[in-house]
C-alpha cells in the first residue's frame, strides 16, 4: 500500500515538494499529525492548481514558449486533486464507518 503513495508522489513532484517538508519536521510522538499533513497536501495541491491556472494564462495570451510545460503543470494539478479527493473520500468512509460502529 505505502508503495502505491510512494509511486503518486513520483508522479506528483510539487506535491510532493510540499508535504516533503512536513515529512522532515520529527515531533517526539514520531512524526506529523495527520492533520498537519493534509492541510500541507491542501496547501500544495492549490499552489499547484494556481501555477497551473496560470500557465494556461501564459499559453492563452502566447508568453508561453514551451506548451508541453503547460500541460505537465496541467496534469500535475489534476492528478494532486485527484489524490487529494481519493484521501478526502478515504476519510469520510473511515468516519462513517466509526458512526456506524454499535457501542
Amino acid at each position: 500500500m505505502s508503495g502505491n503513495i510512494g509511486q503518486i508522489g513520483r508522479i506528483v513532484s510539487g506535491l510532493q515538494k510540499g508535504i516533503g517538508s512536513a515529512t522532515s519536521e520529527i515531533k517526539e510522538e514520531g512524526g506529523p499529525s495527520f492533520t498537519e499533513l493534509f492541510g500541507k497536501m491542501i496547501t500544495a495541491t492549490n499552489n499547484l492548481q494556481n501555477e497551473a491556472a496560470q500557465a494556461q494564462q501564459l499559453a492563452a495570451t502566447g508568453e508561453a514558449a514551451d506548451l508541453h510545460q503547460v500541460m505537465i503543470s496541467v496534469e500535475e494539478a489534476g492528478i494532486a486533486m485527484d489524490l487529494l479527493l481519493e484521501v478526502r473520500n478515504k476519510l469520510i468512509d473511515a468516519y462513517q464507518t466509526l458512526v456506524r460502529m454499535p457501542m
